[in-house]
């Protein structure tokens, strides 16, 4: 079960990826056989295979790691090979070599693997025939070409909606937090209604994270993107929104542990726990109508929204029972922050 988990991933690769490297390896291979003296353009294929990835500026990347690679590769594999010849344990000593080379270089994983393969490949296939090496250079430079043109010319993939969806799904999640925290302190909790709440609340630092990794994906994938101008307004909406939500987060889970630390049956009729309590579901319409994207009708209650935020100001709070003034000053405080976070004060 454990080797059939590794060798599968949960969602397939966009089937448009799998046509952009068809494309890429197909016209590689082509381009190769016009332009270069090879039955098998072997380097040109394997370039275009592996250039291709879910982003322009990933490809670019891509495409700058296996071409330095291959020409390290290439340039050991050869002067090995004119020296020493093409025996069998010429071949593993070129392959310790330009491992050993990549480690001394510090080059990134791409790049390490490149070059002992292209070594080897080049003294497999043909390292005494003239200018066999320059020409798998050329090679590898024409199919990672070719792989960065058609990755910009195909539709390039951008990773705006998942990034506006992660975003939004925590922004109503810690919404969601701020009204279970009001309803907790109108009525009656158990010791399990309390955990609950503790363990629903310490679940937005992982959704947090994933947000923020959305945002760099989306990023990434609107570098060197055509289209970045026009959709660079979505992502600078949702960047924002990103900035006031670690505070709310923090915010969340600090009240729900302060509730689930110092909670008292008896703290439902504080007049301020009351006032506190409304003010709380206020913040949480509020961060609602923030999150609120276009068109979607979930992120907001069913009733016309108002014009301004809810939240009103600062309340004034009585002198609270001695057992309660510790959790409503940790609460008030908390609330001042959520309330600097949404109204932008």
């Amino acid at each position: 079960m454990r080797i059939t988990t590794n060798l599968r991933i949960s969602r397939r690769l966009p089937f448009l990826q799998t046509i952009k490297t068809s494309v890429a390896v197909a016209l590689a291979w082509l381009a190769s056989q016009l332009l270069l003296p090879s039955d098998l353009p072997i380097f040109a294929a394997i370039a275009a295979l592996l250039v291709v990835q879910p982003s322009v500026n990933q490809t670019l990347g891509r495409a700058i790691e296996r071409t330095s690679g291959v020409i390290g590769g290439v340039i050991i594999a050869s002067t090995i090979g004119f020296f020493l010849g093409q025996s069998s344990w010429v071949v593993l000593a070129t392959v310790i070599v330009s491992i050993t080379v990549a480690w001394a270089l510090r080059l990134s994983p791409v790049s390490a693997s490149q070059i002992p393969i292209s070594a080897m490949l080049v003294l497999a296939l043909g390292a005494t025939t003239p200018g066999y090496a320059l020409d798998r250079i050329y090679e590898t430079f024409i199919g990672a070409g070719i792989a960065l043109i058609i990755n910009a010319v195909i539709v390039p993939p951008v990773l705006i909606r998942p990034a506006s969806e992660a975003v939004g799904l925590l922004a109503r999640e810690v919404a969601e937090t701020f009204d279970r925290i009001a309803h907790a302190l109108r009525t009656p909790q158990r010791p399990a209604d309390l955990m609950e709440l503790m363990i629903k609340a310490r679940l937005l630092r992982p959704m947090l994270e994933s947000a923020h990794k959305a945002i760099l994906q989306a990023e990434e994938s609107l570098m060197l993107n055509p289209r970045k101008a026009k959709l660079r307004k979505a992502l600078d909406a949702d960047h924002e929104m990103t900035e006031r939500l670690p505070t709310l987060v923090t915010r969340a889970i600090g009240m729900t542990r302060a509730l689930h630390d110092h909670y008292d049956v008896s703290l439902q009729y504080e007049p301020s726990v009351q006032a506190f309590s409304e003010e709380l579901a206020r913040a949480a319409h509020d961060l609602r109508l923030l999150a609120r994207v276009e068109g979607d009708t979930t992120a907001v209650p069913e009733a016309p929204a108002p014009e301004v935020l809810a939240l009103t100001a600062p309340l004034r709070i009585v002198t609270p029972h001695p057992d309660h003034w510790i959790l409503i000053g940790s609460l008030m405080e908390d609330l001042r922050r959520v309330r600097e976070e949404i109204v932008g004060d």
